[in-house]
């Protein structure tokens, strides 16, 4: 059985505030649920906010506590957050930060470079940007830390793939995660980022699969397993790393 780190999941409990996004409320998807779906040994995990969940904090503290050591959180702050705000959170299980420039829900472009330095600089966090890929050449001049930057979903569309290599190779990480929402072929973009850097890609399983048009299936590991010598990288070291967690 495979040692995987899930370096992007969605717990969707209704015991805590959503908001519908687009018109779109996501299905429920709890602890328990994602618990019985998992099939592989439990390395951990990414806890990360959607849009539909907006600025709340409640529901990812409380999943970090049903799943445990080895889970972090992923959340979206807005631009009015404090130093003690984000120590607070870090104390609970946080270690990154959101930004959701595809479907909104979060803090917006303009609040990159100065929220990026503060969650830095107070807690050690990274951003983690959901962005169409074939922006990032548009939006690069406030990426000034590539190192501290990683993008969603192999940034969604081959056409963008240049300007993620270029982050890349300049240190930013990337999740193969969505494959569903790729719209290309998965397997053939994460070739060419794991050429550039090693250490860049980080699988995860995007389950529940919300909006994605087609949901995650361990067959996607199985794809990963037989193209990558290098899969226990792409599985567990690069995102163990990534969020500062120690074997």
């Amino acid at each position: 059985m495979i040692n995987l780190f899930d370096a992007h999941l969605h717990i969707i409990d209704p015991a805590y505030p959503l908001q519908m996004n687009n018109g779109y409320e996501p299905p429920v998807f709890t602890v328990s649920d994602y618990e019985k779906q998992r099939a592989w040994h439990n390395g951990g995990g990414a806890v990360v906010s959607g849009s539909f969940q907006g600025f709340d904090q409640t529901y990812v503290t409380d999943a970090l506590r049903q799943l445990g050591s080895g889970y972090v959180g992923v959340t979206q702050l807005p631009a009015t957050v404090t130093a003690e705000e984000v120590t607070a959170l870090h104390q609970q299980g946080i270690r990154a930060l959101r930004l959701n420039l595809y479907r909104g829900g979060s803090a917006e472009l303009n609040d990159l470079e100065r929220l990026a330095d503060l969650v830095y600089e107070t807690a050690g966090w990274h951003v983690e940007l959901y962005a169409d890929a074939r922006t990032l050449a548009d939006i690069r001049p406030s990426i000034t830390r590539p190192e501290r930057i990683s993008i969603d979903h192999l940034g969604l569309h081959p056409d963008g793939l240049p300007a993620l290599l270029d982050l890349v190779s300049n240190g930013a990480a990337v999740k193969a995660t969505g494959f569903g929402r790729y719209q290309g072929n998965p397997i053939e973009a994460m070739v060419q980022i794991n050429e550039e850097n090693p250490e860049a890609l980080m699988f995860g399983t995007d389950l529940p699969s919300t909006r994605a048009p087609v949901p995650f299936s361990d067959k996607d590991i199985e794809r990963v397993q037989h193209a990558f010598s290098n899969s226990e990288r792409i599985f567990h070291h690069n995102a163990r790393r990534w969020y500062r967690l120690t074997d």
